[in-house]
């Protein structure tokens, strides 16, 4: 791969085009409704430029920086989720005339997409979601064909959240992984620059076309790029302590700590619709009042639901309790035994958009505090769970 080159704002600008150019329909963020979402952008104009995110738990605010960086935001309550495994999908289409009955599943492909400011907290989520729904036995075929092509550039985060923690699940805030270009935004009152390297050869080819070979970043500003993101990683105020996690999780059950959180939670489900990585579904059948014309669709579910975990007599997670003692056993725990890695990358989400302000980094804190002796539970039991 070249090395670092140095963009100005201007030749930055080039990027959108030129990803068009190649075919990509460009995904970034934007301001819409007080928040920083994720939509079709046409040029850097439609970024959140100048503005930048208050967080809290249970607290998100939009608000005006002192200067125009593009990426001076968080995240926002969407995730690349949305795109790569929407929280609707059609799967088929029946019709019935006369006597003749006809299964229509013509649905076109998704676009090829381009997707723009990519954080690294995010980046891992995609990760995870690749490792689930398309690297376990039971590969999703939806999915496969939304993730296939995505050409992506990432952002090193400069500024971080007091909601925060991806320091602690080593997601954080430089960018790791898989991804095409990444950016580190630097800017001072007398410049605006930006620090872009190619990951792959496809970003390699988008990189010589954006800068000439001659803007080769030097090796002060490929430091001053890497200070910022330190700068960035010792301001990450929250914690979890993943040693023993999952053995913690298991052996604690029973704890107090459930009954405590459950007279909080209002079983919203906000929490697992802003995950990145939350992954469950249902599926429904609808028709319309004729009986001539009917759909299945695919649609984002929740074990915060009671009828997520509904069989025949009745939901086996009936209470609150077990099932926020569902979510985060399985986010850290038994996700480890089924995929090997937690399913959580210390976005923050959950705990910014919980109604109540619920912090799953408290939890752990609070179970690891006072521990007691209960039965082991394995990672079957925990997926079927108990009242």
């Amino acid at each position: 791969m070249p090395p670092p080159a140095l963009l100005t704002l201007q030749q930055l600008e080039q990027i959108i085009p030129a990803l068009h150019s190649r075919g990509y329909q460009v995904i970034g963020p934007t301001v819409r409704d007080g928040a920083i979402i994720y939509d079709v952008v046409g040029s850097l104009s439609d970024l959140p430029v100048g503005w930048t995110d208050e967080q809290e738990a249970g607290r998100y605010r939009l608000r005006r920086r002192d200067d125009d960086a593009l990426f001076g935001y968080v995240v926002g309550p969407q995730s690349w989720k949305k795109y790569l495994h929407p929280a609707e999908v059609r799967l088929l289409r029946a019709e019935r005339e006369g006597k003749t009955f006809r299964i229509l599943n013509n649905e076109p492909g998704p676009p090829r997409r381009a997707f723009l400011g990519v954080r690294a907290c995010e980046l891992a989520a995609i990760a995870v979601q690749d490792r689930v729904l398309q690297g376990d036995r039971y590969r999703d075929p939806i999915y496969a064909a939304r993730r296939e092509g995505i050409f992506i550039v990432a952002v090193n985060c400069t500024q971080v959240a007091p909601t925060c923690f991806c320091t602690s699940m080593d997601t954080g805030p430089r960018v790791r992984g898989a991804y095409d270009l990444v950016l580190t935004e630097l800017i001072a009152p007398d410049r605006h620059e930006f620090v872009i390297q190619a990951g792959s050869d496809a970003g390699a080819e988008v990189l010589a076309e954006l800068t000439p070979s001659s803007s080769a970043a030097q090796e002060a500003v490929c430091q001053e790029a890497e200070a910022a993101v330190e700068r960035a990683a010792s301001q990450i105020q929250r914690r979890i302590d993943t040693t023993g996690i999952r053995d913690l999780l298991y052996n604690n059950f029973d704890h107090p700590r459930w009954d405590n959180v459950a007279q909080r939670c209002l079983t919203c489900a906000n929490c697992t619709m802003v995950c990145p990585t939350c992954f469950c579904t249902t599926v429904e059948d609808v028709s319309d009042v004729t009986g001539a014309h009917a759909e299945r669709w695919r649609k984002w579910d929740s074990c915060f639901t009671q009828n997520f975990s509904y069989i025949h007599g009745g939901s086996v997670r009936s209470s609150a309790k077990a099932r926020y003692r569902q979510w985060m056993t399985h986010k850290l725990a038994s996700w480890i035994d089924q995929f090997g890695s937690s399913g959580c990358v210390g976005c923050g989400r959950c705990i910014t958009w919980c109604p109540v302000g619920i912090d799953i980094t408290e939890e752990v804190r609070a179970i690891r505090e006072s521990p007691v002796s209960s039965r082991p539970v394995s990672a079957k039991e925990n997926s079927h769970g108990n009242p």
